[in-house]
């Protein structure tokens, strides 16, 4: 993600306040109904905006994913995006520079109306235009202009080649809006909100500008590679904190939880449901959800390459996910996490076990005086505090770091903080906008990337990276193994652990397990119940 809200929910327990208690409004949505008690998901990822031009965060990418159809989505368990609302799509020469798509005939709208190559090309354009400061812009930032030839056939034309451009369409990026609904230079309002996908949204509840609960249904008018739902009504509420959803949970308001839960609390529902204990269960998969530590290349610090490589070579991964996060989460050795094609294990290979003789070494070479202070700084962690002190631990057993752990209150104070490089390292998660490599390179280390961490690379921004972009063949981006070893040896990030999806659900629910994979995706239609 390439903004700092979207960053904001990945690290954070929620980026706006909701309560369970009770709502300040409810907004009941144009066609809206209501057919039956609805499965409800719990989340600690909160969101303001559901526009698609101006919704980059995991809460509205969510309910997006589930009420918006793009030209291509991910079905289950998929690597590559599949045609959704397109009958068709490929690039039409091997510089990929221009991506033709053909429309299904016969799509609607929930309010009836068809959606055709002139409601893309507006969707396209619009998000471009509005240009929100934290909407998803920049991942159409390649698309220099997009033509519609007659109701069906939709061009794009790229400023630069773009191999990923499917993956990024299949995201609420790419959503199709009704242009005879949405404004062309503004943001719709939450309420107004018109799509084509598998559900349509009947009612928002609002605590003060934020939605803390939304109630969807089967769009009757859908037609796409989803499945016919198995349920009649999804509901998705939003909780300020770890705590709040367990109590959730306990209280029976929530069907399922996401891994928004404290490691502990979700380590101890895994075991229950080992041991054939109470009534939750737990389904449990990949994810590409990524934590580092970032370096601020520009300090005085944080700016040595040695001092990052003795951070490197002493951090222990494995106690991290073992001791702070109970298992919920894996040791991460690479810039690209596994599962992802082209993923490698560089920091492992070059850096090994963490070993402090090693680590003073790089430090005695580079003529560094030890014990080297470094403060590392903190906002948002489903693990508090203990994520960070843990790894203070580390580096002050060796004798050669003297490091101070601080929190930043307020999130977009460390937003701003981080830009301005105020700080000398910092905790940032991440999670993709589409499962490619580049996710995790174009937006994180070209020119200081999204963590504004300063470092940049001539060999990887101007030659790996756009060499790799143009291989329409994902498969065979090889450039991306030379990039991770590029990117251990100068560490402007340590990469911490990587998450695992992990959703507690109650007996009697059915198809979470189906859902779980790497592209981040929750849909919603595979969920039912067991019928009595």
């Amino acid at each position: 993600m390439t903004t700092p809200n979207r960053l904001a929910v990945l690290s954070c327990a929620a980026l706006v306040v909701t309560t369970a208690a009770g709502c300040a409004s409810v907004e009941k949505v144009a066609n809206g109904g209501d057919n039956g008690a609805a499965i409800t998901l719990g989340t600690t990822n909160g969101t303001t905006v559901l526009d698609p031009a101006g919704a980059y965060d995991i809460g509205a990418w969510l309910v997006l994913n589930n009420s918006f159809q793009s030209l291509l989505a991910f079905p289950p368990g998929a690597t590559v995006p599949q045609p959704d609302a397109a009958e068709s799509c490929q690039f039409t020469g091997s510089d990929a520079m221009t991506y033709k798509c053909t429309l299904k005939a016969g799509l609607k709208f929930t309010n009836g109306h068809p959606v055709t190559a002139e409601d893309v090309k507006f969707s396209i354009e619009r998000v471009k235009k509005i240009n929100d400061p934290t909407g998803p812009g920049p991942l159409l930032s390649t698309i220099k202009s997009v033509d519609a030839n007659g109701d069906l056939e939709v061009v794009f034309h790229l400023e630069t080649p773009d191999a990923v451009l499917p993956a990024k369409l299949s995201s609420p990026a790419g959503a199709i809006v009704d242009h005879q609904v949405f404004p062309a230079d503004k943001l719709l309002a939450n309420d107004k909100l018109v799509g084509s996908g598998p559900y349509r949204v009947d009612a928002i509840e609002n605590q003060g500008k934020s939605p803390s609960k939304v109630t969807l249904s089967p769009n009757p008018t859908y037609r796409g590679n989803a499945t016919k739902p198995e349920n009649s009504k999804f509901a998705v509420r939003f909780y300020e904190k770890a705590e709040d959803l367990k109590a959730a949970l306990d209280k029976g308001e929530v069907d399922i939880a996401d891994n928004g839960l404290d490691p502990a609390v979700a380590a101890q529902i895994k075991n229950d449901d080992q041991a054939g204990k109470g009534n939750l269960r737990v389904a449990e998969g990949d994810s590409a959800a990524t934590f580092y530590l970032v370096f601020n290349t520009k300090d005085e610090v944080g700016g040595k390459q040695a001092i990052r490589q003795a951070v490197a070579q002493l951090v222990d991964r494995k106690a991290l996910a073992h001791d702070v996060y109970a298992g919920t989460v894996l040791p991460l050795y690479s810039v690209v996490p596994a599962g992802v094609v082209g993923h490698n294990t560089a920091f492992f290979d070059k850096y090994g076990e963490p070993d402090v003789a090693k680590a003073k070494k790089i430090l005695t070479d580079a003529h560094i005086s030890t014990p080297v202070k470094l403060t590392m700084t903190w906002s948002r962690s489903r693990a508090g505090a203990a994520e960070l002190e843990a790894v203070k631990k580390q580096l002050d057993a060796s004798g050669l770091f003297q490091v101070t752990v601080q929190q930043e209150n307020d999130w977009n104070t460390f937003l701003a903080n981080w830009s301005n490089d105020s700080y000398q390292s910092y905790l940032i998660g991440w999670t993709p906008d589409y499962v490619d490599a580049d996710d995790y390179i174009s937006p994180l280390v070209v020119n200081g990337g999204a963590f504004h961490n300063n470092y940049d690379n001539p060999q990887i921004s101007n030659k790996l990276v756009p060499e790799s972009i143009k291989m329409t063949d994902r498969t065979g981006a090889g450039a991306y193994a030379q990039i991770q070893n590029i990117l251990a040896d100068a560490v402007p990030m340590v990469p911490l652990y990587q998450n695992k999806s992990f959703y507690v659900y109650r007996s009697g629910v059915t198809g979470v397990d189906t859902t779980v994979d790497n592209t981040s995706r929750f849909r919603f239609w595979l969920i039912g119940r067991n019928k009595k």
